[in-house]
Parts: C-alpha cells; structure tokens; sequence
C-alpha cells in the first residue's frame, strides 16, 4: 500500500510540527494540514515563516523547506480529508469540564465529530490514525462509527501516540526514542496499513527503531509513559520539600539518585511543578479509567501525582506570601517567564497561572515578562480559571517586553520558567532597581545561589 496523499485534522502543537517533519522527509507524499480555525491556518501560511503559530527550535526552518512544495495548510477539510489515503486525528482531547467524569476523563467531542466528518465526506479507502493522546479502546468507538455509515469504504484504525517534549519537538520527531503503531494485527488488512505507516516514518527512521503492537497496548502505552514520567517529577519534588526542612540540596541528592543506572537522571529535577498539555490530563484520564473498572487502588496511586503537583504550586505561592512578612497586598511581585517549560509558546497547565492567581487573591500587584508567550495568551489563562473578571486581571496584572522593567521597583521577583536568557540578566542591576530588602524565589533552581546572595538577594530556592 503506497501513500500519496496525508491529511492531518488539527494544526496544534501535535499535528503542525509533526506533518512538517513527514513532509521534509517525505517528498513525494503530499501532506495537508487542515483546521477550521482561519487564523491558525493563516499563521501557518504567513509569508514570513518566523510567525508560525508554534514556536519550537528549528521548526521554521523545517516548515520553510517543505511548504508550498508537498506541504500545505488548509481550512477546507473535506477536500483534503476526500483526497487522502491516510488521515491523521489530532485535535485536541481535554479534561472533561462537565458531566459525567468531570475533572477526569478525557473530552472525546471532538475526536468523535472527526470520526463522523470522514465518514461523511470519504469515498475511497482510508487509514485512519490517532495521534491525540486517548484512552484505552477509543479505536472502537472510531471504528463503530465509520463502518456503519453504509457507504461501502473500508477504514483501518491505527493508534500512533506521539511522544515529542515541547521545546525539542523537531529533534524528538527526527531522532525518536520510539514510533510507536498499534492495529490489528491479527488480520492480513490490519498489517497492510501498518505496514503502510512503518513505510512512511521509515524514510528516516531505523526499523528497530519502530515499533508494532496491537491497538489497546499501543494508546495504553502514552497514558504509561507520560504517567511515568509526571511521576518522577511529582517524586523529586516532594525530596524537595524534605530538603528544604532537613538542610539537604535537592541537586544534590537527585545528582546521588541519578547516578544510580537502575533509576537515571532525567526528570530528576526540582521545580515549582510540571505543567504542559499532557501530563496533568494524561493522569486525571487513567485515574478515571481505573475508577471506572473499580481499580481504586491503581486510581489513588495516580492521583497522588497530581495532588503532589498541585502541592508544590501552592506552596511555592504560599511561601512568597509568609516571606514577604505574611502579606503581599499592594506589592509588586515580577514573575519572569509564563510557558510552562522553556522553548515553548504554550502555557497550558504552567505552574506561572496558578502561582499568579494564589497571588492575586492575596491582592499583590504582578508584572510577567516571557520572551515568547503573549499578552493575550497571559489574560486568556487568568480568564480561563474564573477567579475574577477580565478587568480585574487586566487591572492587576501588567505584562511589560523586558525583565528588567518586569522587576523595576519589584518587592520581589518569581522565576517561572528557565528561559536561558535568565541567567545571563544583570543580576546585580537589577537587585539596584528593587525595593530592599529584595527578594528573589527560583521556582526551577536556575541560579546560582552564592551569587544571588553576594549580589544582595534575600533568596529563596526550591529544595535548598
């Protein structure tokens, strides 16, 4: 089975930098991208690429090669979804905000109206594959609805989870780990579209590096591992809590741990908390899906890795507050950096949103410089928990271009995210334009304490 023509539904995160990647590699397939929403579709297209919608390290240049030659982005879903032989979904899944399994399940709306729109509008033969992260079994449903549309195309389902960190999005798709493709194996149609897709990421990516498993194990697989990984972060950070009251370094001790080849370093270090679009919801969705098979103790084992996240956010809030002589109303606190992680536009679950709202309820006054989030975005986010109105967050909350007006007459500075430019900033400069005594919170165990402290800083470091 040759593929000629890809369509992905969803230009987010998922789908714009992944379809990129396929279409460089990939020359003679043609790869469109389709959304409805025109303003997404038009930054896509923007003549100058540098104002692409997402920003990850290389992917212009990746979006500038293939563009206009196989690699296209579209508002009109039909056409694309008509013409292809293979047809990515990777639309967006959230927490449920209603209903049945509020807070925990995963928002299936959208997959299922994708689902209904090929069965619509397709003539021929498609492979369908998954890329949003979904729960166990979904591939079911996708395939209760297109086989009983009575129009006589045959589809196969495929589960290809994808498994990019934001911020090395391009590396992660042209050096992956892992490809991971689930289908049914067990029939000789089911292998052929899998083979299909082997083929396709084959054009970089080595055969051991690709793997093939039935469908449940393979949308069960992305649940694990972002669920393994949130886990380890959840793990450090409560080490740091009990290192903050015994006079250990948390660096120290997850350099110790790290060390060990039975647990390895990554995802060892300390932070205010994990954010993204994955882990938080990927967990909340297992939970509910324990709970749904009666698995409460599996549930609550789980659950105790969002509440540990939750803890850290509150805490690192609730310990700015105490410091600053149990009270920050009307004072100015500077949080540098609003992304969830550096190198990265998205905000989504960043611990910055909620350490900002813990602060705005104690009446502070916060100014926020991030090098790449907007100013829109920043409002969209407060907005989004409904603590206050719209014009009370934009009353109380400044967002200014540099770090050095964010911190200017700041009684203290919040370190959010570990943009690199952080380290390089005039630190003592900087310390001169506060008010004293300055005070200065790292959230992500950036700075170099010594030196924070030699400079003038009352300085206060998570886990240290």
């Amino acid at each position: 089975m040759k593929i000629k023509n890809i369509c992905c539904i969803g230009a987010g995160y998922v789908g714009g930098p992944t379809m990129s990647v396929i279409a460089q590699k990939c020359p003679e397939i043609n790869v469109t991208v389709v959304d409805l929403n025109e303003k997404r579709i038009a930054a896509w297209n923007d003549e100058n690429v540098e104002n692409i919608p997402i920003y990850e390290p290389g992917l212009s240049a990746v979006v500038a090669e293939a563009r206009g030659r196989n690699l296209f982005f579209s508002t009109d879903v039909d056409e694309a979804i008509d013409r292809a032989d293979m047809i990515f979904i990777s639309v967006n899944t959230p927490t449920k905000t209603y209903g049945i399994g509020k807070g925990m399940a995963a928002d299936l709306k959208w997959i299922e109206l994708c689902a209904r729109q090929i069965a619509r509008v397709a003539t021929s033969d498609k492979i369908v594959v998954e890329k949003s992260t979904l729960p166990v079994r979904t591939a079911q449903a996708l395939k209760n609805i297109l086989e009983n549309t009575g129009n006589g195309v045959n589809f196969q389902i495929l589960s290809n989870p994808e498994f990019l960190a934001e911020g090395t999005a391009v590396d992660d798709l042209l050096n992956p780990d892992r490809v991971l493709i689930g289908g049914d194996i067990d029939t000789e149609k089911g292998r052929e579209a899998m083979q299909a897709l082997v083929d396709v990421y084959g054009h970089w990516v080595s055969n051991d590096h690709i793997l093939t498993t039935n469908v449940w194990s393979s949308e069960l697989s992305k649940l694990t591992a972002n669920a393994f990984l949130a886990q380890r972060v959840s793990s450090i950070n409560a080490m740091s809590e009990l290192c903050e009251v015994t006079g250990a370094d948390v660096n120290e001790v997850s350099k110790a741990v790290g060390m060990d080849s039975r647990i390895g370093a990554k995802f060892l270090k300390a932070s205010v908390g994990f954010g993204g679009s994955c882990f938080q919801k990927d967990i909340l969705n297992l939970v509910y899906i324990a709970k749904s098979f009666g698995l409460n103790e599996v549930a609550d084992y789980w659950e105790q890795v969002i509440i540990m996240n939750d803890h850290q956010k509150r805490r690192f809030a609730a310990n700015i507050v105490k410091t600053l002589y149990n009270t920050v109303s009307g004072k100015k606190i500077a949080m540098l950096g609003w992304a969830f992680k550096k190198d990265t536009n998205d905000t989504r679950e960043a611990a910055s949103i909620y350490v900002a709202d813990y602060l705005l309820s104690e009446q502070a006054e916060i100014v926020v410089y991030d090098p790449k989030v907007t100013e829109e975005q920043i409002y969209a986010d407060l907005d989004y928990l409904g603590s206050r109105t719209g014009e009370e967050n934009r009353k109380s909350v400044k967002i200014v271009n540099t770090a050095k007006e964010a911190c200017l007459d700041a009684h203290a500075v919040a370190l959010m995210t570990e943009w690199d430019e952080f380290l390089d900033l005039d630190w003592e400069a900087i310390y001169e334009k506060m008010l004293k005594p300055a005070f200065l919170f790292d959230g992500r165990k950036l700075l170099n304490k010594k030196k924070m402290i030699d400079s003038g800083f009352k300085f206060y470091a998570i886990g240290n």
